[in-house]
């Protein structure tokens, strides 16, 4: 008898290791996949932020890399220098002078629509070596904060590595087999000469001269930093955007605010 209880005992209790092995072995895949959800590393941030910068230099590129890119663009369509003001101030005084103010402009935003299609590489190598001080503040800050610290920290190295792009623009032969620089020259000449004659000098008419170059160079970085901020915006607020698993992972950090 005394054997035959302990034989049960045995048996009740294997029965419940059983149950119990059973019982983890569900609960186990649970716990495994909750903690592979690791926290989100300082590193993952910053890529995931580097990767949005340049998923908005590839879209800015192209939708200003194209024709009418920035003519049309109401907000970053190239007109006059400031210091050109002068010259519409006046341009009845210039004989042609409005056809050739219409070529000008129309000039500069070929040569900045022309030039920014070699930016994308420029960028991403400023992207790769920009050094992230503060990732967890840049992804919870505004909407367009890595646009902007990637402006604060890169802009001066950008310049300079975009300015011979748009050297290279304003010389090519973009509207009507004329360039840029052809149809500047024409306009201001035609200007300077008002300038210097009597009716220029009652007038208090100044001879202009602009560095065209530096000045198109700007003005194309300022559309591409407002396109590339534009993208970054839509990264954050539109889980859509995101069109990489890294940008989903980091991104999505800010659904949970």
């Amino acid at each position: 008898m005394k054997k035959l209880i302990v034989i049960s005992a045995l048996a009740i209790s294997l029965c419940s290791c059983t149950e119990l092995l059973n019982v983890a072995s569900e609960v186990a895949p649970t716990v495994l996949s909750s903690t592979s959800t690791t926290a989100i590393t300082n590193t993952e941030n910053i890529s995931g932020l580097k990767s949005s910068l340049n998923v908005g230099i590839e879209k800015a590129v192209s939708l200003l890399g194209v024709e009418n890119g920035f003519y049309n663009d109401a907000l970053l369509k190239l007109l006059l220098p400031e210091e050109a003001q002068p010259i519409v101030d006046n341009i009845k005084l210039i004989p042609g002078g409005q056809d050739l103010l219409n070529k000008a402009v129309l000039s500069l935003n070929r040569s900045a629509e022309d030039a920014v299609k070699e930016a994308t590489p420029i960028f991403k190598k400023s992207i790769l070596n920009m050094s992230i001080s503060d990732a967890t503040g840049i992804l919870f800050g505004a909407n367009n904060a890595a646009t902007e610290y990637l402006r604060k920290t890169t802009y001066s190295d950008l310049s300079a590595a975009f300015m011979p792009k748009v050297k290279q623009s304003l010389e090519k032969p973009l509207v009507a087999n004329v360039s840029t620089n052809q149809s500047w020259n024409a306009l201001t000449s035609a200007y300077n000469k008002v300038a210097k004659s009597p009716v220029g000098s009652v007038a208090g008419l100044k001879s202009i001269s602009i560095d065209l170059n530096q000045y198109v160079t700007e003005k194309a970085l300022d559309g591409l930093f407002v396109k590339v901020a534009a993208e970054e915006k839509a990264i954050r607020t539109d889980p859509a955007a995101r069109v990489t698993t890294l940008l989903q992972r980091v991104f999505g950090q800010l659904d949970k605010k």
